[in-house]
């Protein structure tokens, strides 16, 4: 186990760096920079005091010197400072990072603990009434784009019938748990319904494969009772793929956020890279792309260790016989 640990690290580490190249490489790339708005903010600014602006701020040099700079900083855990809020980049990143965890990880959650269930019993009656309306409602909310759902949302529920908030993340003054609930629902659901369809369609056929199995005809054959053989055997292997379905789309999980949270103006690690990329914010860019990253790292060695949990003849290395 310690061999795998160590090469996750190091593969980790190895992808972590060649992202944060490529991504800083990209956000360089792009036309303009701080100076140029600058420039344009400033029509008294002359192109001498420009220059001498551009080497204090060493965007003279190779891009790939700038890059070494940044990745020693980075290492201390330094970003630099954010241009669009004037305060180092992890005065922002953390608190944002907290909001998208807390929403993230309830549309996770409910989306697992609903589309589950829907699959194991989509597949215990596969092709009735009952299953092909689950399939239909599963390939609707695989279809429709976050942005669209959100907006159905916001006019049903905020401007229609007016249950609901339609943006922001508490009321004015009142930033406690309680108060921020009514704020959360919304964009909870279209991230949970964005998801039940995936979870819902994989679980179902990998619970069509597990009851089709010899240990499971075996099980009916011995009196076991169909409960048991439907929710200890049989699921307990048909939820490895779906294990692994979640870790790969964990991702996207994460990119529909970023459309949530700007459609809803929740304040989490999407809506601040949208608004950093917007404004030329480059740092708090960075360090918000590099953390999405990690967090797609960490959803993959999470469900290594959940192969393990549920199927002890998985082994993290090589048995010797």
């Amino acid at each position: 186990m310690a061999r795998f640990l160590i090469d996750r690290l190091l593969q980790a580490t190895f992808v972590l760096l060649a992202m944060s190249f490529v991504v800083y490489l990209l956000i360089w790339l792009m036309p303009g920079d701080p100076l140029d708005l600058q420039l344009a903010a400033d029509p008294n600014m002359t192109p001498e005091s420009a220059a001498i602006l551009r080497r204090v701020y060493g965007l003279d040099r190779p891009l790939w010197d700038r890059y070494l700079e940044w990745l020693a900083r980075a290492v201390q855990l330094d970003f630099g400072p954010s241009r669009l809020f004037k305060v180092p980049a992890m005065e922002i990143l953390v608190p944002r990072l907290g909001n998208t965890l807390i929403l993230l990880g309830t549309a996770l959650t409910l989306a697992m603990l609903i589309g589950v269930p829907l699959g194991v019993y989509a597949a215990r009656h596969p092709h009735s009434r009952i299953d092909n309306a689950i399939n239909l409602l599963c390939f609707a909310g695989i279809s429709m784009p976050p942005f669209w759902m959100a907006l159905l949302f916001i006019l049903l529920f905020a401007v229609t019938l007016g249950w609901l908030p339609a943006s922001g993340m508490h009321p004015v003054g009142q930033p406690g748990l309680l108060d921020r609930i009514p704020f959360l629902v919304m964009p909870v659901m279209v991230l949970t319904l964005l998801n039940l369809g995936a979870y819902t369609r994989y679980t179902r056929a990998s619970m069509l494969t597990a009851l089709r199995a010899d240990y499971v005809r075996t099980a009916r054959a011995k009196g076991v009772p169909e409960r048991t053989i439907v929710w200890r055997h049989a699921l307990r292997n048909a939820v490895i793929p779906v294990v692994t379905v979640i870790a790969l789309e964990f991702g996207a999980l994460f990119s529909g956020a970023l459309i949530t949270e700007t459609m809803f103006a929740y304040q989490g690690m999407g809506k601040m890279i949208y608004d950093a990329i917007s404004g030329n914010d480059y740092n708090l860019a960075l360090v918000g792309l590099l953390v999405a990253t990690f967090t797609v790292l960490l959803a993959s060695f999470l469900a290594d260790v959940a192969y393990v949990l549920l199927d002890p003849r998985i082994t993290f290395g090589e048995q010797r016989t």
